[in-house]
């Protein structure tokens, strides 16, 4: 290595370490005359050379390149007296100066036998390893290392036959090493053979390996030539492990560029031959052949057929290596591999579907009769198109799922289609096939992993679809989402029309508002809006226990989990409109029943109630428990979420001030305005309020809605607040039986709100016994179940002042008897 002023390292030229082959010295030459020479009168006193990188061994000749200060003066000194130097290896090879416990104790004698001087103040010496020593002393440091050392002598081993089978050893595996490096030749395999000195044939082979400065030291160290001869051995052997793995890497990467090379020459060879024997294209007219039946086959429309004849004839006129001609072929196999006559079956078994349905999902009514009446008209009329429906809600609520049993009950494939993140058009419509590989939208390949021209094909969170400069992807599913023009749908890649029109397209979407409005009117939209407890209850029975069971490992087992625990499971532990969470917390139990089972338990698994929580930990969900009779300021009000309905409780404090107006708990701007609205409403009927008129100017009012970390809005809140309000301002309680939804004008007219069913889920759950509804939701209660408005009394308001008799209390705590001549809007549903 070179110094570049600043290191003292070899080079590479003539060097016996650099490389594989070995170069024997001088006196390797000659063979077995070597052990005569005499060993050469070495001082007990010489200068100390530090080297990085090296490990000098006896009759090694090397090259110097000399830099470092205190180096030059010791090679200086040894051409004085003797031309003797003591050359020791760094123990760290970065130590730019190193001091005298930074150097190995054992290091070689060597000989000063050339010095050249060169332009940049260094110096070149050509040295010979003539001996070991070991450093006993350190003289000095400065000017330059010198130290009092020790020889080493040579001690020549008994030939006995463990000494003669380790000598063999050694050639053995040097020959193998020098046969896998292709480096093998009759004058290194003479110099091996005639070295019998076990010391000599250690110093000559390490010399010449690639070892690291560590293991070098290592074998230079060893005293006993023996000793010294097996750690080469050892270092040989795993040098040889090493060659031969080389060569086997070397020689796969060569196999397989020659059977690359042998393919080509036979398939020329065969090119040739067939051309001698007059079969040239006889293989490309077969190919083409059966492109052409294929394509028979297949049905294609006239257009189709005529573009596909087109495309075929061009193929023929192609070399068959030629990249045009894959492009066509692929698109022709395109054309051949979609079902373009073949339908399924539809099995138009109304009883049957219901059955199917019925079978696969609790309630959901609305969406079932929806599907049913589409078999219905089907069968009545085999020509009419498929509808395109939109399932929304809640995460959960089996919109996908209720895609596969349409599937099942109409007898048809069925294909799902992920468009949540899509950014692309031609994920729709396919890429042009002028591009590198072009393929067809993800419609075109539905239809052709479904094989049928009439499949189910569920378009999964269509509300989540994006846009970007690569297009729009929502205006190309206005094509194939329109009944009118899905017959024609033209893919890019095809550039053929294709019949989209006997697909039965399902949508799914989480919420309404994200779809563009030309799209979301294609579709007729359904909303699925969540579970009652009964039928979680009855879907974890019937359903999700007896595959979280099988899954488990707990098929062979008698596993009884109830109701009543399931019911537990559902209170305490999730809140959702739909089953996923539930789907979790069933599996955990099912979990720690198989992991008793898998510890040793026998017999039945019985899980209670009060089982739950050391199954599944401390309960995540408190329900609030309902107060006997609220204070007054506070009134119940109900509002939709996305996991379903909850119980809102709204209080307002009166303090002295000058009519300011607070209000906290992450309200919404909607919010806001409608606690505005209702201070407004009351100020202008503050005197038939039985309510002071300057409340506005004298008081402050605080409105707080608990939950300050929940982000909450929307107008449903509006006769919530008027209440809350004019019960802090009259002084008067409102009953804690009653809860409550609507907006509310300046006029005190009381609007329709949405989320119907799942308010009234929430307040049955909560306990409460009335619930008073906007006239306009009378229509609502079609879609609550009949078990829940069985369990509370529905009133409906159109103005504010009907419902003042209803919620608050007498002095008796109880309702105020109510006024007759105004119950002609006010309902009960029992």
């Amino acid at each position: 290595m070179v110094d570049n002023s600043t290191k003292d390292t070899p080079v590479p030229a003539q060097s016996a370490g650099d490389g594989d082959q070995m170069q024997a010295s001088p006196s390797d030459a000659r063979g077995k005359s070597a052990p005569e020479e005499t060993t050469p009168d070495i001082p007990d006193i010489l200068p100390v050379l530090p080297v990085r990188d090296v490990i000098i061994f006896n009759h090694m000749i090397l090259p110097l390149f000399i830099g470092r200060e205190k180096s030059v003066k010791a090679v200086e000194s040894a051409l004085n007296e003797g031309r003797y130097l003591l050359v020791v290896a760094q123990k760290e090879e970065g130590t730019e100066e190193p001091g005298i416990d930074e150097l190995y104790t054992v290091g070689t004698v060597v000989q000063v036998m050339r010095l050249l001087k060169m332009p940049d103040s260094r110096i070149k010496i050509l040295v010979q390893g003539v001996g070991r020593a070991r450093i006993t002393a350190y003289r000095q440091e400065n000017p330059y290392l010198e130290a009092v050392i020790r020889n080493i002598p040579e001690i020549a081993p008994e030939n006995n036959p463990p000494v003669e089978a380790l000598l063999r050893a050694v050639r053995e595996q040097s020959e193998k090493i020098f046969s896998l490096r292709g480096l093998s030749s009759p004058d290194m395999m003479a110099v091996l053979q005639n070295v019998d000195d076990c010391g000599r044939l250690a110093d000559l082979i390490a010399a010449n390996m690639r070892l690291k400065v560590a293991d070098a030291q290592r074998i230079l160290e060893a005293e006993d030539s023996v000793e010294r001869l097996s750690l080469v051995n050892a270092q040989l052997q795993h040098e040889l492990e090493v060659a031969t793995v080389q060569a086997k890497i070397q020689s796969s990467a060569k196999e397989g560029m020659d059977k690359a090379q042998k393919d080509y020459y036979l398939r020329e060879q065969l090119k040739a031959i067939r051309h001698e024997l007059g079969e040239e294209g006889e293989e490309e007219e077969e190919d083409l052949e059966l492109l052409k039946k294929a394509l028979e086959k297949a049905g294609l429309p006239k257009d189709v057929r005529k573009e596909a004849n087109k495309q075929l004839r061009r193929l023929s006129g192609m070399h068959t290596d030629s990249s045009e001609a894959n492009v066509v072929r692929t698109y022709l196999d395109w054309l051949a591999e979609l079902p373009w006559k073949k339908l399924s079956r539809d099995r138009l078994d109304i009883a049957y579907a219901k059955e199917v349905l019925d079978e696969d999902h609790c309630g959901l009514f609305k969406v079932k009769d929806r599907i049913l009446e589409f078999l219905s008209v089907r069968k009545l009329n085999p020509r009419s198109k498929g509808p395109i429906l939109c399932f929304t809600g809640p995460p959960g609520v089996g919109k996908t799922s209720l895609g596969r049993s349409i599937a099942r009950a109409l007898g048809r494939k069925f294909q799902r289609l992920s468009l949540g993140g899509m950014h692309d058009e031609a994920e729709i419509r396919g890429h042009r096939r002028t591009y590198i590989g072009a393929m067809p939208g993800r419609i075109i390949q539905a239809l052709k992993q479904a094989g049928t021209r009439n499949p189910v094909i569920v378009l999964d969170e269509v509300d989540k679809l994006g846009t970007d400069f690569r297009g729009d992807p929502s205006s190309a599913l206005l094509e194939v989402l329109d009944p009118e023009q899905n017959h024609t749908f033209s893919d890019h890649y095809l550039n053929v029309p294709f019949d989209l029109s006997r697909v039965m397209f399902l949508c799914t979407a989480n919420q309404l508002e994200p779809i563009p409005p030309a799209l979301r009117d294609r579709m007729e939209v359904i909303s699925l809006t969540g579970y009652t407890m009964q039928e979680k209850v009855e879907i974890a029975v019937k359903h999700l226990l007896p595959k979280k069971i099988s899954e488990s490992g707990l098929a062979g087992s008698k596993v009884e989990i109830g109701k009543a625990a399931i019911e537990t499971v559902i209170k305490e532990y999730t809140r959702e409109a739909g089953l996923r969470n539930l789907e979790r917390e069933i599996a955990a139990v099912c979990r720690k029943l198989a992991r008793r089972k898998a510890e040793g338990k026998k017999g039945d698994f019985t899980v209670m109630p009060e089982d739950i929580s050391k199954l599944l930990g401390a309960p995540r969900f408190m329900e609030e428990e309902k107060e006997k009779r609220l204070l007054p300021g506070i009134a119940l009000g109900l509002a939709w979420t996305p996991s379903g309905g909850e119980v809102l409780t709204i209080e307002v404090s009166i303090m002295k001030g000058k009519g300011g107006l607070t209000l906290t708990g992450q309200l919404g701007d909607v919010m806001k305005e409608s606690a505005q609205a209702a201070v407004s409403y009351i100020r202008s009927r503050a005197d038939r309020l039985g309510i002071d008129p300057g409340f506005a100017v004298k008081q402050d009012i605080h409105i707080h809605v608990p939950a300050g970390a929940t982000p909450k809005d929307g107008p449903s809140a509006g006769i919530t607040l008027t209440t809350a309000l004019i019960s802090a301002l009259s002084g008067r309680s409102v009953s804690a039986d009653y809860c409550m939804t609507g907006e509310i004008t300046l006029q005190g007219r009381v609007l329709p709100v949405g989320g119907i069913k799942e308010k009234i889920l929430a307040g049955v759950a909560r306990g409460l016994k009335h619930v008073i509804l906007p006239q306009q939701n009378k229509k609502d209660l079609e879609d609550v179940p009949k078990d829940l408005l069985r369990r509370i009394s529905v009133h409906h308001v159109h103005q504010y002042d009907e419902l003042l008799s209803l919620v608050f209390e007498n002095a008796t705590g109880k309702p105020a008897p109510k006024k007759s001549g105004g119950s002609g809007r006010t309902v009960r549903k029992n």
